[in-house]
């Protein structure tokens, strides 16, 4: 049997579904690969004052702190959710992502925390112009959910010096470690045990902070950040 060749628009017909099938075919890939999810943390509510700072700022020589933006440790700088399997294997969920680094996030909640325990005269997030008597320095060390065990939990690590701005001089430094149990074993569950581990982290090292900075004195007859006289209004 002699087959009879194809027509020209029988050709072009064929050559135009050929390459309309990779297309269909990404398109219902596409369809089946579920929308990111977005997770914030947030909740971080400002420390209650203390009587220590009340008296401090009675006394007029409460300092003011400088916090410099959180850094992240390699592998926790990005917007990426991690989980751990495995000792020393970082993982991340596919459709899961925080809205922004977790650094940034817990930025505004340091700052709302310090400022509540009434120990300093103000409390600024750098970059600002504001001069400060001691700076804040904060590093996160980890932030991850953990499967290793059952149920689920989430770690979050930070760590803090709190440093004398004019001689440099570390004056207090701390490392910080909570872990809270995830309600579920997913990307959602880790994010609720997230906040709540950030939000008790956060407040001790407020607490930290405002000890700290109770034992700082001003040099003898150096001038306070505000631009007055130590010990006068």
């Amino acid at each position: 049997m002699i087959r009879q060749p194809l027509r020209p628009f029988t050709r072009l017909a064929v050559a135009a579904l050929l390459l309309l099938l990779p297309a269909a075919c990404s398109m219902f890939d596409a369809a089946k690969v579920p929308p990111p999810a977005f997770y914030s943390l947030s909740g971080v509510g400002a420390s209650p004052p203390t009587k220590a700072a009340a008296a401090r700022l009675d006394a007029d020589t409460a300092p003011t702190l400088i916090v410099n933006p959180p850094r992240a440790a390699p592998g926790f700088d990005s917007q990426r959710i991690i989980y751990v399997r495995e000792p020393y294997q970082l993982e991340y969920f596919a459709h899961s992502e925080w809205i922004d680094t977790p650094a940034r996030m817990i930025a505004p909640g340091i700052v709302a925390a310090l400022e509540g325990t009434g120990a300093f005269r103000a409390v600024v997030l750098a970059p600002s112009a504001a001069a400060g008597d001691l700076r804040l320095d904060v590093e996160i060390i980890r932030l991850q959910q953990e499967f290793d065990r059952s149920p689920s939990r989430t770690r979050f690590t930070l760590r803090a010096y709190l440093v004398d701005s004019d001689s440099r001089q570390v004056l207090a430094w701390r490392e910080f470690d909570e872990t809270v149990t995830a309600p579920q074993a997913n990307p959602y569950g880790g994010v609720m045990a997230a906040n709540s581990a950030v939000q008790q982290v956060v407040q001790r090292l407020a607490r930290f902070g405002a000890d700290a900075a109770g034992n700082w004195r001003p040099p003898a007859g150096a001038q306070s950040s505000t631009g007055g006289t130590p010990g006068r209004p």
